[in-house]
């Protein structure tokens, strides 16, 4: 097994649900928003929203949680339309999305990677997205597996400061 470094991480997780439902999840608006974000907008090449289809490659996409204010913004670098997707994301690095057909379940492979090691980023995105990561992959099991979502939409969070690093649900 390779060492572990600050400049990646590889989250796994099975989900019983079908591939394309998976991959639809990922891939739209529609899914994106039914699992994990408060809201998505995808631009295509040409400067149009992209509504109800699959993100494709070239794509630019803004995103924003429930519970936080800010907005995370980049683009879409591989988009396959059935099992592989990889974005630039939180301005420095990148995350790839990789689904397998693994019979009665489907494996989730998303890793993050080409993370600076700084101590600032170590901190704030190899520890922070590696918390965040595994939160939203139980989330989207929960969600596909049960119908039940495990984020917080109740209560209001954004006031309560350092609260990205103490609810479990955000």
């Amino acid at each position: 097994m390779a060492a572990l470094t600050f400049d990646s991480f590889t989250k796994k997780i099975y989900i019983k649900a079908p591939i394309e439902k998976l991959y639809w999840c990922w891939a739209t608006k529609e899914g994106i928003e039914s699992w994990f974000l408060r809201k998505a907008e995808y631009v295509t090449p040409d400067g149009s929203l992209r509504n109800d289809e699959l993100i494709q490659v070239g794509d630019i996409y803004t995103w924003e949680w429930h519970n936080w204010n800010g907005q995370e913004k980049g683009s879409i670098l591989k988009a396959n339309g059935k099992d592989l997707l990889e974005f630039s994301f939180a301005e420095v690095c990148k995350v790839s999305v990789s689904l397998e057909d693994k019979g009665n379940a489907v494996l989730v492979t998303l890793k993050q990677y080409e993370i600076p090691t700084d101590e600032k980023t170590k901190m704030q995105v190899y520890n922070g997205c590696s918390c965040g990561w595994t939160f939203w992959l139980a989330n989207l099991k929960a969600f596909l597996e049960h119908g039940i979502l495990l984020n917080e939409k109740e209560f209001d969070l954004t006031e309560i400061p350092q609260a990205g690093h103490v609810f479990v649900n955000m």
